[in-house]
């Protein structure tokens, strides 16, 4: 792909993508805790506006509890919870959705005064329309997804969060690439082994899309060991033909073959990422610039670190995925996933 992008942006235009780039990423890290600390159902409306404000005395906290009382997670799990412990999850729903506020906030006021000022062009307005569009999905699907919870299972539903998660990281990757095009990241140095990364990114989305899966399946609370699951290679319920069937994947919650499944395709794609991303950094390191070199050495330092931590964080589940390594893990993925589309585009051929 070629670039030659004439349009010189201000170094406040390259701050503030910078700023949303790194917000993203925090709103992605913050929705990871709230789902690993369940707090995803404490809030049961979406009030775009009178939302902004929380209970702000004891009436408004019985009230936002009484209609936590109203849901199936309530009633299956958290039936023992007192107001206190509605609070702390309803923190971290609170501030899930006060961050993507912020986000859009953040965003919208300096777009609108740099499109008067003209300080961006015509390409930079439709690149942002897109990251806006994408991130209005992603609150969709997430709300969506909220309350595929609120209705008989305590929990929302895998499928649906896969999916909003897999759009986040899409918000992500249009941003990451507005930035590259901001910053005009490319090389005039030719390089005939791009196929690699290409291969390398195909498979880390794939990757992404069953760390959704686990995340919404929960799946890693049911094999917590480590080269083995539970002292085998392939689970025996998977070895089962019978079990090969769509409703034992929509029914993940009554039966062990959808977790299973997803878990040890999730280990098996993290070995086949970790050997081609190891293979890539072999076959580039010698070929690219000190630039794109820094880039691909942080490629391998995270995926060596987000397998470790894969690793770290099943042999540490205690009937709950641990809440620091679990966060980190997903963490390191996202910044992985971020420093090989950066590497991917230090690499593309610029004109002069």
């Amino acid at each position: 792909m070629e670039i030659n992008k004439k349009y010189k942006y201000t170094k406040t235009i390259r701050n503030w993508l910078l700023l949303g780039l790194i917000m993203l990423v925090g709103q992605v890290i913050i929705g990871g805790i709230t789902r690993l600390t369940g707090s995803g159902l404490s809030i049961t409306r979406w009030d775009i506006i009178t939302g902004v404000i929380p209970p702000l005395n004891a009436e408004d906290w019985l009230h936002e509890f009484n209609l936590y009382k109203e849901t199936p997670q309530f009633h299956k799990i958290n039936s023992t919870f007192t107001i206190q412990d509605f609070k702390f999850i309803y923190f971290w729903e609170y501030f899930h959705r006060l961050w993507v506020r912020a986000l859009g906030f953040i965003f919208l006021i300096p777009f609108i005064i740099f499109v008067i000022r003209k300080k961006i062009n015509g390409y930079l307005i439709k690149r942002l329309a897109l990251v806006v569009l994408l991130t209005i999905l992603t609150a969709s699907a997430g709300w969506i997804m909220v309350k595929s919870g609120l209705v008989n299972r305590p929990w929302v539903n895998a499928y649906k969060l896969t999916i909003h998660f897999v759009l986040a990281l899409l918000v992500i990757t249009a941003m990451v690439k507005t930035i590259a095009d901001v910053y005009n990241y490319g090389t005039s140095k030719v390089l005939n082994s791009k196929k690699i990364v290409s291969l390398v990114i195909g498979i880390t989305f794939i990757q992404m899309i069953f760390a959704g899966l686990m995340s919404g399946m929960k799946a890693g609370l049911y094999y917590p060991s480590w080269p083995d699951m539970n002292g085998e290679f392939l689970p025996a319920v998977l070895s089962d033909s019978d079990n090969w069937i769509w409703h034992n994947m929509i029914n993940y919650d009554s039966y062990l073959f959808a977790p299973a499944l997803i878990q040890f395709t999730h280990r098996m794609l993290a070995y086949l990422l970790l050997t081609v991303t190891i293979y890539m950094f072999f076959k580039l390191k010698n070929n690219v610039t000190a630039f794109s070199k820094k880039w691909l050495n942080t490629t391998l330092f995270l995926v060596l670190l987000q397998v470790v931590l894969g690793i770290l964080t099943v042999l540490n589940v205690a009937g709950k995925i641990p809440l620091f390594l679990g966060t980190s893990h997903q963490l390191v993925g996202v910044l992985f996933l971020i420093s090989l589309l950066f590497f991917n585009y230090s690499i593309r051929k610029q004109k002069p």
